[in-house]
């Protein structure tokens, strides 16, 4: 976009931005506010039943914690936005979820594997917003952000204890190769006329080809600093 870029500071300069970005604000924070629950309730609150000590389960109630907040700050944003709320609600039920949440997760040792991996990728998009052109958005990632990071080293460090027995390695193993086939998914179609409209305004920085690659990259890292193997993906497009 030639010229200085649009800069929004606040709910007031938002609702006076070019429609096009408004519509690319609501439909970046309604997503965010449907995953964040999905996620919340797929994943994260039952496996507090599967933590397999004290300790653990305390450090799930706290993703837990963090989680239903995440999706509480987009959802209130989105309220403040305009967005009406029977909008976000019709969203939150009749979306379809990431493919991601279709995983039949069972056992806490594939709860370690999402933290592992599926919270890289929530932290890959998250970056990409801290620098956004719309300061409310931007402020809400900041605040998000770290919380992320925590939630993905949750899982490299359950992952580097059930890595000392090789049963506990054997089953991550199997978890990672369950799981790690998904993700490319997360990060959506290449060529995406969503994500160009998010650029061209500098709501995100990048397309989805090079977050997806930047994510396989990290995702491939961490898994072979556990001493395990990533598996090939068949495609790396969505």
């Amino acid at each position: 976009m030639p010229g200085e870029p649009l800069i929004v500071r606040d709910i007031e300069e938002l609702r006076a931005a070019p429609e096009e970005y408004r519509l690319a604000c609501e439909k970046i924070v309604i997503s965010h506010a449907i995953n964040e629950l999905h996620g919340v309730r797929v994943y994260d609150e039952p496996a507090i039943a599967l933590a397999p000590t004290v300790y653990a389960k305390w450090l799930t109630l706290r993703v837990v914690m963090e989680e239903y907040g995440h999706h509480v700050r987009f959802f209130e944003l989105g309220r403040k936005m305009g967005i009406e709320e029977r909008w976000m609600m019709a969203g939150l039920t009749e979306k379809a979820p990431l493919s991601i949440f279709g995983y039949p997760m069972k056992t806490w040792v594939e709860f370690v594997a999402i933290k592992l991996l599926g919270d890289m990728a929530e932290i890959l998009q998250v970056e990409d917003l801290v620098q956004s052109t719309c300061h409310p958005i931007r402020d809400l990632a900041r605040m998000t952000l770290p919380e992320e990071k925590f939630h993905a080293q949750f899982g490299v460090d359950f992952g580097r204890e059930l890595c000392q027995s090789p049963r506990g390695r054997a089953e991550l193993q199997a978890a990672v190769n369950g799981v790690f086939p998904m993700m490319p998914a997360f990060f959506g179609r290449s060529g995406s006329r969503n994500n160009e409209i998010y650029r061209k305004w500098g709501l995100k920085l990048r397309t989805n080809e090079e977050m997806r690659a930047d994510y396989i990259r990290r995702a491939r890292q961490t898994v072979e600093s556990l001493g395990l193997g990533a598996p090939e993906l068949a495609t790396v497009d969505a």
